[in-house]
């Protein structure tokens, strides 16, 4: 018996990384598993690890999820698939960041898209799914830089959209009292992934440094960020709504 068993979960961005984990250890708690990407590829590759180790997934791939016709086929797609959907997980993202002279307008409306408009379009598609299940729980995925800047690399246009994410899942919370909806955000910090180890164990990065400065003394790594996530969504969390809970080794907790 999972935590999740018989729940339909939509993940977004589970070609690799936070979101293949989610995707891996959704299954693995009994979830049936909605899954997507730009990356057609990376995604297969998660769909066949979830399917390996037992689990139940369907890769709706690629599907790009700053296109609101694209959110809402995705959606349609995988209700028609499992029958509806009790959990939605907004992982996808993709960031921007470096230094802010060479920060343009055009970077910084990309950034917005691809970080805070993609979480309001496929939970605008997934809402009404929610409301006629009867209930169900949002999973936003923010940072930790909304709340903190970041010495080793700028983030500005990061921290901003992640900062909209989390207050726009405060007010989800609002609006899914009515129909038995739950709405909380999970912020990392620096997590291990392909797209950020280029950062963390590139010549001259930051890995000491931050290492140095986190209580934890290490960088996380994405399956923690998954258990977490499976925790929330579960029957276990009824009472965490509205909550963003850093998953950051302590580093938000600390002055550096």
């Amino acid at each position: 018996m999972g935590r999740l068993d018989g729940k339909v979960a939509l993940i977004s961005g589970t070609a690799g990384g936070m979101g293949r984990a989610a995707a891996i250890e959704f299954a693995a708690q009994g979830a049936q598993v909605a899954g997507c990407d730009m990356n057609v590829e990376g995604d297969a590759e998660t769909e066949a690890l979830v399917r390996e180790a037992g689990g139940v997934m369907k890769s709706f791939a690629p599907v790009d999820l700053t296109d609101e016709a694209q959110a809402v086929g995705w959606v349609e797609a995988a209700v028609a698939e499992f029958g509806g959907v009790d959990v939605l997980y907004n992982n996808a993202s993709v960031a921007r960041v470096g230094p802010w002279d060479e920060l343009d307008f055009t970077e910084w409306r990309r950034t917005m898209t691809y970080e805070l408009d993609i979480v309001y379009l496929s939970t605008k598609a997934a809402w009404p799914h929610l409301v006629a299940r009867g209930g169900g729980c949002i999973i936003n995925v923010g940072s930790v830089s909304a709340v903190r800047g970041a010495s080793f690399v700028h983030q500005h246009a990061h921290g901003a959209a992640k900062g909209g994410v989390v207050a726009f899942t405060k007010h989800l919370v609002v609006s899914g009292i009515p129909h038995n909806i739950r709405a909380v955000s999970i912020s990392p910090g620096m997590i291990r992934t392909p797209a950020t180890s280029p950062v963390i164990d590139g010549p001259g990065g930051p890995l000491a440094h931050l290492i140095a400065t986190t209580p934890s003394r290490r960088v996380g790594e994405p399956e923690e960020v998954a258990a977490l996530a499976s925790f929330l969504a579960s029957d276990e969390a009824p009472y965490i709504n509205g909550a963003d809970i850093a998953i950051d080794g302590g580093i938000t907790a600390i002055t550096p």
